[in-house]
C-alpha cells in the first residue's frame, strides 16, 4: 500500500487540493496518508479534511495518520510532498515586507527572488537539510515533490545536500498561464499545444500554438503580440504583455511576480509607472490575510459538520503518483538540475522543463539552446539563487550581502551601503529563524 507523506500538512487548503486530486484519481483507494505539521491545531484540521475527503469518495481502504513526529510521518514513505512555510505569516513574511519597505524597497510577492526571496530561502534550507537527513534514514527511495518557495533556491539546496534523493520541484505557473493565454485569445486550452522552458517563474513559452481539426498548427504568438500592441490585455497582466513586446516571448509566471524579478518595473518615485502597469505592491501580505481567514472559515465549517467538496486542481502531484504507481506515462513541468538540459544556462542551476513520468520516475526533456535574450534574463536570477544557496550551506554572511547586491530589483533601488544595512536588519529581525553566520 503506497504511503504518501505531507510535510507542512497544516497548509490545509493546499493539502485539501492535493489530497482531493490524489484520492479521486484512478489510482486512488489503497493509500496510507501520513500528515505532519508542527502546529497541532492546524494538523488536526487537516486530518479532519483528509478523513472527510475519504468519506465523500467512499474510500474505506485509505488509512489516514497524523503526527507531530516528522520521522514517524516519513517512515517507509513512497512519496513525500513538501508544502510548509518556515516562519509562517508572522513573523517571517511580515518581516520580508516591512523591513525592506522601511529602507525604501517595495515588493509584490517576495517569495522567489529579491530580499524577501533570499531570506525565505535562508530560513527554509536548514529545515530542508533536516528533512533530507530523515528521508535518507527512513525512506531513502521515496520520491520527493517540492512545492515550497523559493522553488529554484530550495531545489538547488536539496541537490547539494542530498543528491541521492529523487526529487522534483513543482509549481502551477506553466499550466495556469497556458490556460490564461487561451482565455485571453478566446480559445479552448484543450486545443493548445505549447512548450515552455527556463527557470521557475522565469520560464517562457517557446511555442504556443493551436491544433486545428485538420491536423494543421497555427502559431498564436502573432495574436498575442497584437493584444499587446493594441493594449487589449487584462488589467492585472500588463507587465507580462509589456515583457512580451520587449523579449518576444511570454513569461509563465504572473505579472505581480515578474515585476520584481527585474530592474524595469518597480521604481521608487515612479508611481505613474506602478499605476500604468497596475503593479500590486504588498500583494502577498493581502493574500496571506485572505488565506488565514479562509482557514478559520474552513475550520468552522468542519466543526459544524458541513460536507466537504472534493474538487480537482491542476497541480501535478496526483499525476506523478498515478504514473509512478500504475506505469501509465504522464507529462509534467518539473524543476530539476540542468545538467545540459538547457545549453545556455549553467549546468548546476535548477531549470523548469517538460518531464516524462512513469515507473522509472522523473525523466526531463532536453531542450537545447533557448533564445539568448531569455537566457540572459534568467541568468540574472540564477546568480542570486547560487549565492543564496552558498550562504545557507557555508554560513558565510558575505554571500548574503552579495546575493542582495546582485539582485536586479534591489540593486536598482539601493546603494551598496544601503543593501548592507538592509541585510543586517533582516538578519537581526529574523532572530532564531536563521542560524549564525560568520
Amino acid at each position: 500500500m503506497p504511503k504518501i507523506c505531507l510535510i507542512g500538512a497544516g497548509s490545509t487548503v493546499f493539502a485539501q487540493n492535493i489530497l482531493g486530486d490524489v484520492l479521486s484519481s484512478q489510482s486512488g483507494g489503497d493509500y496510507v496518508i501520513s500528515l505532519f505539521d508542527i502546529d497541532p491545531e492546524r494538523l488536526k484540521t487537516s486530518e479532519i479534511v483528509a478523513r472527510r475527503i475519504c468519506e465523500a469518495l467512499h474510500l474505506c481502504k485509505v488509512r489516514v495518520e497524523a503526527t507531530l513526529d516528522r520521522r514517524q510521518a516519513l517512515q517507509g514513505a513512497d512519496f513525500v510532498i513538501l508544502m510548509m512555510q518556515v516562519g509562517g505569516y508572522k513573523p517571517a513574511t511580515v518581516t520580508d515586507f516591512e523591513i525592506p519597505k522601511s529602507h525604501g524597497l517595495r515588493q509584490t510577492i517576495a517569495d522567489t527572488l529579491g530580499v524577501g526571496g533570499i531570506f525565505r530561502g535562508l530560513r527554509t534550507i536548514p529545515v530542508l537539510e533536516a528533512i533530507c537527513r530523515d528521508m535518507m534514514d527512513v525512506c531513502p527511495n521515496a520520491l520527493l515533490m517540492q512545492y515550497v518557495n523559493p522553488m529554484a533556491i530550495n531545489c538547488w539546496a536539496i541537490k547539494e545536500i542530498a543528491p541521492s534523493i529523487r526529487t522534483v520541484g513543482l509549481c502551477h505557473s506553466v499550466q495556469h498561464t497556458a490556460a490564461h493565454l487561451a482565455q485571453c485569445l478566446g480559445e479552448n486550452v484543450a486545443d493548445i499545444n505549447y512548450l515552455s522552458a527556463g527557470i521557475n517563474h522565469v520560464a517562457f513559452f517557446l511555442k504556443y500554438e493551436k491544433l486545428h481539426a485538420d491536423g494543421s498548427r497555427e502559431d498564436l504568438y502573432p495574436r498575442l503580440r497584437a493584444l499587446a500592441d493594441e493594449g487589449r490585455v487584462p488589467s492585472d497582466d500588463r507587465v507580462r504583455f509589456d515583457a512580451l513586446k520587449r523579449l518576444g516571448h511570454f513569461v509563465t509566471e504572473s505579472s505581480e511576480h515578474f515585476s520584481e524579478y527585474t530592474s524595469w518595473y518597480i521604481k521608487e518615485g515612479r508611481g505613474d509607472l506602478i499605476e500604468r502597469l497596475n503593479i500590486p505592491l504588498d500583494e502577498y501580505i493581502r493574500r496571506c490575510e485572505v488565506q488565514i481567514a479562509d482557514w478559520h472559515e474552513l475550520r468552522r465549517d468542519l466543526e459544524g459538520g458541513k460536507p466537504i467538496d472534493v474538487c480537482r486542481s491542476n497541480e501535478y502531484a496526483a499525476g506523478i503518483i498515478h504514473a509512478a504507481v500504475t506505469g501509465q506515462p504522464a507529462l509534467i513541468y518539473g524543476n530539476v538540475p540542468n545538467n545540459g538540459l538547457i545549453r545556455n544556462l549553467p549546468d548546476e542551476c535548477i531549470v523548469e522543463v517538460p518531464c516524462h513520468v512513469d515507473h522509472n520516475g522523473i525523466q526531463p526533456v532536453r531542450i537545447g539552446r533557448i533564445p539568448s535574450q531569455l537566457a540572459a534574463v534568467m541568468r540574472l536570477s540564477v546568480s542570486v539563487q547560487e549565492l543564496t544557496v552558498e550562504a545557507a550551506l557555508t554560513k558565510k554572511r558575505d554571500r548574503i550581502y552579495q546575493a542582495a547586491l546582485l539582485d536586479p530589483h534591489t540593486s536598482a533601488e539601493l546603494s551598496p551601503d544601503q543593501i548592507w544595512t538592509l541585510v543586517d536588519d533582516m538578519i537581526e529581525q529574523h532572530g532564531n529563524l536563521l542560524p549564525a553566520y560568520h
